[in-house]
């Protein structure tokens, strides 16, 4: 198989295209971003680009899968308008390239609580990009929708670690397992198991979920 990655840098997609490329299912890896991910390997091909330029990009992006892990935070984005250009615009534009070019096979990381309708603009930028990357024409979509994320970031959050705490603790808490912080890898295992599925239209994981299809209880 040939997979796309998008966000290959973050906590995630690190994690994601390290795993890609110890699976000798997929013979070619791509990842696309603004910078390199930082390593080189035989499979890897790294493709840089400039997200606001698709004419540039978008017939580039073909092959059976497109992981999209994109994303930033309002503080390092600088305004809501900038952060919903990364999270929800460039995300939409490849995955309407993807489906153009007819990759069959679409996994997003989304988040959880996201919702369209939502009055928090996080949640709402998200559940807007989950509806409309589910119009699109690919023949399996899945969207991954973790908890709190845990693992090494390159840019440390006093927030985010109190968060952390916070959720291990409520993880613990009977019939609230599912709200325990996963890290990224775990996620990154649900996204490929995901893919290699490929259950036929689309198909939500959430919290639990997420465990279970990476394997993990």
């Amino acid at each position: 198989m040939i997979a796309n990655i998008i966000g290959a840098t973050g906590l995630t997609g690190k994690a994601l295209l390290h795993q890609l490329l110890a699976d000798e299912r997929f013979t070619e890896v791509r990842a696309f971003g603004r910078r390199p991910p930082g390593i080189t390997h035989r499979r890897l091909k790294v493709v840089l680009v400039d997200f606001s330029d698709p004419a540039s990009w978008a017939g580039q992006v073909d092959g059976d899968i497109l992981f999209s892990c994109l994303g930033t935070t309002l503080k390092q984005a600088g305004s809501k308008e900038a952060q919903y250009l990364v999270d929800y615009t460039y995300q939409y534009a490849f995955a309407k390239a993807a489906a153009d070019n007819g990759v069959p096979v679409y996994v997003l990381v989304s988040s959880v609580g996201a919702n369209a309708k939502a009055t928090v603009f996080y949640s709402q930028m998200k559940g807007a990009l989950d509806e409309a990357v589910s119009r699109l024409p690919f023949r399996s979509i899945s969207i991954i929708r973790p908890g709190f994320l845990e693992g090494r970031r390159e840019v440390k959050r006093l927030g985010e670690s109190i968060g952390l705490a916070l959720m291990h603790v409520v993880g613990k808490i009977p019939l609230l397992g599912s709200w325990r912080p996963i890290p990224g890898g775990t996620v990154a295992r649900a996204m490929i198991n995901a893919a290699v599925a490929a259950r036929p239209g689309l198909t939500m994981y959430t919290l639990g979920d997420v465990f279970t299809l990476a394997g993990k209880q």
